[in-house]
């Protein structure tokens, strides 16, 4: 679901002609197949006219952007209509009247005053916007460039290159911009005295590339990742202390997660990224090289995240929030195997991962990420390469073909992987589990169990309309959904349901997410602003109340499922750590002590991940280990006061790493002391 934030994290890196021109963009997924389009129109009365159609996975914005820029290269005149990735209504516009500048959204709006050059900064524009950015910037002679309504965007070459079509060749250029989101958007421009966006390569994932050019998108994407691992490189050498030998932390209460309870202050001796010993407090007496007065802080072992699809740039947001470890649910392969390669040298920041394989089956709706099969013979060589490179289950998706469920899930078990994933089109829930799933991701899927017909169409955006229309009336009493919740644990089927990144389904525009609302405080101006951008079509109060009491029962069957024994595991499909902290808090409100919250996410997780290695801290596990300055267990909240994150045999400090994203930290850190 988060890979669709591309779109916003390049709102303002594309440049204008005064001339009549017209320039087309593709956009390319799976290694070449189109996905959309962005068709650019300067004309020669001076406005710019953008049609933007992004589709993969069965959703994606559609927009039309038109716009006039000032003699300075900025927007005098700005206006943006279309619809979000999950439909809710665009409809944004901007001008500037000599030192006035006012803005309006669905979201917000605004009037300043402005002294001399500044950019208006779209919430639900086109990637063309980003180009309009990158030449202003250019033009700048400081460097800088202010932002409306706040901010400050700064940009810098990192690679050049020739790429090659049938009408020639030209040179492009990589330019890192920062001053928007957490971390450098990386974007390919023309080196024309104006430059101008060329592509926008979102590894893995996405290649907007001029079109004409698109035989050079891997090429492009390949030294992308090369320039981006030299920038990963740096932040993790500057923010890892490595443990090498011994560390004593003394003086924390540990917290046991397979019994879920905190107990007593005790001493725990780590040697080179494993717990060697767990003694009373004061009475480990072993030389260490290095100590950490826990000072009767609260230890726990690292947090799983259970769903979440890997970039090479969440690392910090998932350390600082002491995730150590995420299962990744469906990735590019390739990429993901160079990201767990590079976890593994310690050259990344990064948590551990957990791969779990995507297999999809070919439709015009389908999410275009691990492999994508029409037959048993491809699913099955996409389980036999699954588990020869170490994945340990495979997830399924939205349009998998229902005629192969049962022969794929019964050829991944004869394989020893587990099978999870979404509800393939035309199956009910209740089809799959039969059918042998081990788990469901997301409560959605869960729950249409109750909600579709034979001919829903679960692969549109109805996966996200129907539970919100529908859950509201749903009696969680009936024979129907009680019979349903007794097969679930009969067939020990755990569920990942993501609540927190469901919080979307009710969310109005204007209005601050309550999935980070608690921390929206601490983060940079423009993303506290995006929190208030409404992703979901929602008209009227009547239909807000509905939605939100579709989104509280949802709550509330996490609820019933767990205390009927459903094994529940916490992942995110969102914003890196922040979104897991916001998941246990529901999970509390769903009924569960913050101990078992927190349990989910240490001991459970770890053995539904197969990772028995760690996840509960005891010797001979791994030392992935984190400092609360609160206490979680009576106050779930305190989750977010992380004051070190130890992953193996290095320590990080979670208040450096929010300062190098732009984040105000949460807790003072503890830092390493020597003996």
């Amino acid at each position: 679901m988060k890979r669709t934030a591309w779109v916003g994290l390049a709102l303002l890196l594309t440049a204008p002609a005064w001339a009549a021109q017209t320039v087309r963009y593709v956009a390319l997924v799976d290694g070449g197949k189109q996905a959309g389009h962005q068709i650019v129109e300067h004309g020669d009365d001076g406005v710019t006219r953008v049609d933007f159609i992004f589709k993969d996975n069965g959703r994606g914005p559609e927009l039309k952007e038109e716009y006039r820029l000032g003699p300075d290269g900025t927007f005098v005149r700005y206006a943006v209509k279309g619809t979000s990735t999950f439909g809710a209504p665009v409809d944004e516009s901007f001008v500037r009247e000599g030192a006035v500048a006012r803005w309006k959204s669905t979201s917000d709006q605004g009037e300043m005053r402005l002294d001399g050059t500044a950019l208006y900064s779209p919430l639900g524009g086109t990637p063309q916007a980003s180009s309009v950015a990158i030449a202003a910037l250019a033009r700048r002679a400081d460097g800088k460039l202010p932002l409306v309504p706040s901010g400050t965007l700064t940009m810098r070459k990192v690679d050049e290159a020739e790429v090659v079509s049938a009408t020639g060749k030209r040179k492009v250029q990589l330019l890192a911009v920062t001053g928007v989101g957490f971390t450098p958007t990386f974007a390919w421009a023309t080196t024309d005295a104006e430059p101008r966006l060329f592509a926008f390569i979102f590894p893995g994932f996405l290649q907007l590339i001029e079109e004409g050019w698109q035989a050079n998108a891997a090429a492009l994407e390949a030294r992308q990742k090369e320039a981006e691992g030299k920038a990963l490189r740096e932040l993790q050498a500057r923010l890892a202390h490595p443990l090498k030998g011994t560390t004593l932390i003394r003086n924390a209460r540990v917290f046991d997660s397979e019994r879920a309870r905190l107990g007593e202050a005790r001493d725990v001796l780590l040697r080179d990224g494993t717990i060697v010993s767990v003694a009373g407090a004061g009475e480990e007496h072993a030389r260490a090289d290095r100590v950490i007065d826990a000072g009767g802080r609260v230890l726990l072992p690292g947090l799983f995240d259970m769903h979440g699809h890997v970039g090479r740039w969440d690392g910090g947001l998932n350390i600082a929030a002491g995730v150590t470890t995420v299962r990744d649910l469906g990735n590019d392969n390739a990429t993901l195997q160079q990201i767990i390669a590079a976890e593994k040298a310690g050259t990344l920041l990064s948590p551990r991962i957990v791969a779990a394989g995507f297999l999809e089956g070919e439709s015009p709706m389908s999410a275009r990420n691990g492999f994508v099969v029409k037959t048993l013979d491809e699913a099955k060589k996409a389980v036999d390469w699954y588990a020869a490179n170490g994945y340990v289950q495979v997830k399924i998706y939205n349009s998998f073909p229902k005629e192969i469920l049962r022969d794929t899930v019964a050829y991944a078990h004869a394989k020893g992987l587990r099978v999870s994933g979404h509800i393939p089109v035309w199956l009910r829930a209740q089809d799959a589990v039969e059918a042998g799933y081990d788990e469901i991701q997301h409560i959605n899927q869960v729950l249409l169990n109750f909600l579709v017909k034979p001919d829903t169409d679960t692969r549109t955006l109805e996966r996200f309309y129907l539970p919100a229309k529908g859950v509201a009336d749903l009696d969680f009493d009936s024979k129907e959904v009680q019979d349903f919740i007794a097969l679930l644990k009969a067939r020990n089927v755990a569920i990942d349901p993501t609540l927190a990144t469901f919080d979307f389904l009710r969310q109005r525009a204007g209005e601050l997410s309550q999935a980070y609302a608690a921390v929206a405080p601490h983060l940079p101006p423009d993303v506290q602003r995006s929190l208030r951008v409404a992703e979901f079509d929602i008209p009227d109060d009547a239909t807000a109340a509905r939605y939100n009491r579709s989104y509280e029962k949802m709550v509330e069957f996490v609820g019933r499922m767990y205390r009927a024994g459903i094994t529940i595991v916490p992942g995110t499909d969102a914003v890196a750590g922040f979104t897991l902290q916001r998941e246990l808090e529901l999970y509390v409100q769903a009924g569960m002590t913050p101990a078992q919250a927190l349990q989910s996410a240490t001991w459970t997780a770890s053995r539904v991940a197969r990772a028995g290695d760690r996840g509960v801290i005891a010797p001979g596990k791994r030392a992935d280990l984190i400092l609360i300055d609160g206490d979680p267990t009576a106050n779930i909240a305190d989750i977010r006061k992380v004051a070190l994150v130890i992953k193996g045999d290095a320590a990080y400090y979670p208040a450096d790493v929010h300062e190098a994203l732009g984040i105000k930290p949460f807790a003072m850190p503890v830092r390493v002391g020597s003996h």
